[in-house]
């Protein structure tokens, strides 16, 4: 039994050859070592993830392979082929801090009545923030997933329920479906108080897609449908939430929008102003003061000519970078809507 894996980390991977020794490295470097990894080649197509899969060998991993059916079948695959009593749901592109496993293993270890157990996360590659959720309870979980993908669940929980939805419409958003119907059933999860995982946020992941793409609506209708008496139950406390979440959102993009529209683009005019009548004075010197000038103030004319286009290059990207921004994109249209309510109803 001492021999026997505790966790076992399954880690499907679709076209992501690129960032696969980087997600296994971070679970072989773990303070806690009773696990193994079980790498699930979903049917991969381009050469590079190929060419890794094909001789991949780390210690305590091997690959087990399947055709394409995407991402909650392959996990699906993992569970069936797990040795470990706790499984972790680890992306191919994500990475895990050394001390999860010492951290999470022993709450499910010495609390029965603890199905799931996640933390907090700090985001790399397109982004960085952190990512702080203190509940996971029913009616947070069906306005919000507060859990990690890889946080640690119960394998025989996982089978209890049949493990992840292949019936989802599109990919992405399984993790969340897991969760809702865990704590559904009455199952109890918690949240580790630290950051413990890195997850790498890109252009074309599926959780890009699943929440601000053409997945978002599909998954939505079908997370809604499938867990509708839930949604009946707590309604109030789901649309309280909502309001606060979405009156927070608003009112920073407002202070955002007015930071744009009193500081930023009146700076802009005005550098761009000064910028045409200084270049024009140097570009034309017979007609301009600086023809009978010395030499040092015709220096330091061009010297301020350049500081005023880097200042200008500079007050113009954080413009461009606010607008942007993923929570400038994704609140357009509650910013549109707030826009209009507030005329309807004579606001300055």
């Amino acid at each position: 039994m001492a021999d026997r894996p505790a966790v076992s980390v399954i880690i499907p991977c679709y076209n992501l050859g690129a960032y696969l020794g980087e997600a296994v490295d971070s679970v072989l470097s773990q303070t806690y070592q009773r696990f193994e990894v079980l790498i699930v080649d979903d049917g991969s197509t381009d050469p590079e993830t190929a060419a890794v899969l094909a001789d991949f060998r780390r210690p305590k991993t091997r690959v087990i392979r399947i055709e394409h059916q995407g991402v909650s079948a392959a996990r699906n695959a993992g569970v069936a082929a797990a040795a470990g009593a706790y499984l972790c749901a680890l992306d191919a592109d994500d990475r895990l801090r050394p001390e999860y496993f010492e951290r999470a293993v022993p709450i499910l270890d010495q609390s029965p009545d603890v199905a799931f157990v996640s933390c907090w996360l700090r985001t790399f590659g397109d982004e960085a923030w952190d990512w702080k959720p203190e509940r996971c309870d029913l009616p947070t979980l069906l306005w919000e997933d507060t859990v990690l993908t890889a946080a640690l669940v119960r394998r025989d929980v996982m089978l209890e329920i049949g493990g992840y939805d292949v019936a989802m419409p599109a990919q992405g958003g399984e993790d969340w479906d897991l969760w809702l119907t865990l704590a559904e059933r009455g199952y109890r999860g918690t949240i580790i108080p630290e950051v413990l995982f890195d997850y790498r946020r890109r252009a074309g992941s599926l959780s890009t897609a699943s929440f601000y793409g053409a997945h978002h609506l599909p998954l939505t209708r079908h997370r809604i449908t499938k867990h509708s008496k839930a949604y009946r139950s707590h309604l109030m406390d789901v649309f309280e939430h909502q309001d606060r979440e979405t009156s927070t959102l608003l009112r920073l993009n407002d202070e955002t929008e007015r930071y744009i529209a009193s500081d930023l683009e009146p700076a802009v005019v005005q550098r761009r102003q000064e910028l045409a009548r200084l270049r024009s004075r140097l570009a034309s010197p017979a007609a301009s003061p600086l023809d009978d000038a010395e030499p040092d103030s015709r220096r330091a004319a061009e010297d301020r000519l350049r500081e005023l286009e880097a200042a200008l290059a500079a007050t113009a990207a954080e413009v461009d970078a606010l607008r942007a921004s993923m929570s400038w994109r994704i609140t357009q249209p509650l910013r549109t809507a707030y826009s209009r309510w507030l005329q309807w109803r004579g606001a300055p």
